[in-house]
């Protein structure tokens, strides 16, 4: 008979008393027992939690997004032009991880090459679309922003296209290109030190082929053995295991749901991968930006389902990051220093209704509250929101005697009975507003 999440969640409060473990350890605990332990690797991944996507190449120079050599049909020898002009003069790893901290970012995941085959590192020979090839050869951009993040306390994960729009024999001869494309992951293994992780993006361009994924994943399994290998299944697929070496399924602009790992013979966790606008790369022209209070919604909405988020912040065309990008994520990152060390190490799985949620650290509950009021609009008669008033949570672990919020500590009225726990939501007071407001429940 298999056993639903719920169930395990239910009788976890009551196995542990007996046993004298705190609410956590029991809540875990029996999660556990029914399914895989996560890996080292895994769970040092998930306590990042959130982390910058630096979606940035050649097509930067043209603002007109990552994709614009394909979408705008622009022949392979006029796009190409543009290495002629690439300086990176405004690249510099030190800023990036000064921004990374400041918006509360664990990690960065940098596009070492996307699909127009051109790399921010030097090939050694494997190809001649490459930064040696650019006024800016005599850098190496993947070597200055691995070490300086691993300096910083951040650390430096790898995108890299599995895919690519210029080399003829992805189309000609599919073996030679894998030859070509699993040699540059050996070489990005072997020379820029210990990385977080693999972030691969293109087999969903021939879904039918054979990718020779075991060769690929043990190469990094030989020599990066603590790198987390994703690989993006793409909006269609979201959630998807396409390999058992895959650590963390992926969600492109989708809204995660709790993983069941029940019966599986291996953790796997998950990642959302949010971009501020409608494009990757820079667009100077795509003014629908997400506002802070979007991001800290998705945050939450992440966080609840046990995965990460990845926000893409679109460098510009030399490499800086943009100030509307930069100061929006910052922003983010005065709701996540609000509230401790709830988004990195807090565990998910209490459901509420209409976006509520609730994430477990320590010993304590802590309840997402959403639409008490209105936050994508500031007019005075905006949408309609759910508003102050009770809040159903289910799934919940353990009794609790207690609850404040987080912003002011006013005390909350509780009830709770052995199927649910409901929460007396109250008004902001004047002046505040946190998008999604903390309740701290104590027993």
């Amino acid at each position: 008979m298999k056993v639903s999440r719920r169930d395990i969640l239910k009788g976890a409060a009551a196995a542990g008393v007996a046993a004298g473990l705190p609410v956590n350890a029991r809540w875990e605990e029996a999660a556990q027992d029914q399914g895989p332990k996560p890996s080292t690797r895994v769970r040092k991944f998930e306590e990042l939690a959130y982390g910058m996507f630096y979606v940035w190449g050649l097509y930067s120079q043209m603002a007109q997004g990552e994709w614009v050599e394909t979408m705008h049909k622009i022949p392979k020898n006029e796009y190409l032009k543009l290495m002629n002009t690439f300086t990176a003069e405004d690249f510099d790893a030190k800023e990036i991880a000064r921004v990374a901290k400041r918006a509360g970012m664990k990690y960065v995941t940098l596009t070492a090459r996307h699909h127009d085959g051109f790399s921010l590192y030097d090939t050694r020979g494997l190809s001649k679309l490459d930064i040696t090839n650019t006024p800016a050869k005599g850098r190496d951009l993947i070597a200055e922003y691995t070490s300086t993040l691993r300096d910083e306390g951040i650390v430096p994960m790898i995108y890299h296209t599995t895919l690519d729009w210029n080399d003829e024999r992805f189309k000609a001869d599919f073996n030679a290109y894998l030859d070509y494309l699993h040699a540059c992951i050996e070489l990005l293994c072997r020379n820029y030190g210990e990385v977080g992780g693999f972030w691969f993006d293109g087999n969903w361009a021939k879904p039918d082929a054979d990718w020779k994924l075991d060769r690929l994943y043990g190469i990094i399994r030989e020599h990066q053995p603590e790198a987390m290998i994703i690989n993006n299944t793409g909006i269609s697929a979201m959630g998807e295991v396409e390999h058992p070496e895959i650590d963390s399924v992926t969600y492109e602009r989708g809204r995660p749901e709790p993983l069941d790992r029940t019966n599986h013979k291996k953790y796997i966790t998950g990642e959302m991968c949010h971009t501020l606008n409608f494009h990757w790369g820079n667009a100077e022209r795509d003014f629908n930006y997400l506002s802070p209070a979007h991001v800290i919604e998705e945050l939450c909405a992440s966080r609840r389902a046990g995965a990460n988020l990845l926000l893409n912040l679109a460098p510009e065309h030399h490499g800086r990051l943009p100030d509307y990008e930069s100061a929006l994520a910052a922003r983010v990152g005065d709701w996540i220093r609000a509230h401790g060390d709830l988004i990195y190490r807090g565990k998910p799985g209490i459901l509420g209704e209409d976006g509520d949620s609730g994430l477990m650290l320590d010993d304590e509950l802590y309840l997402f509250v959403t639409q008490i009021s209105a936050t994508a609009s500031t007019y005075a008669h905006g949408p309609k929101v759910r508003g102050p008033g009770p809040r159903k949570f289910t799934k919940v672990p353990g009794t609790w005697s207690s609850a404040e919020w987080m912003d002011s500590g006013e005390d909350l009225k509780l009830e709770q009975d052995s199927e649910s726990l409901t929460l007396h939501a109250t008004d902001y007071p004047y002046g505040t507003n946190m998008v999604v407001r903390v309740a701290k429940l104590s027993r």
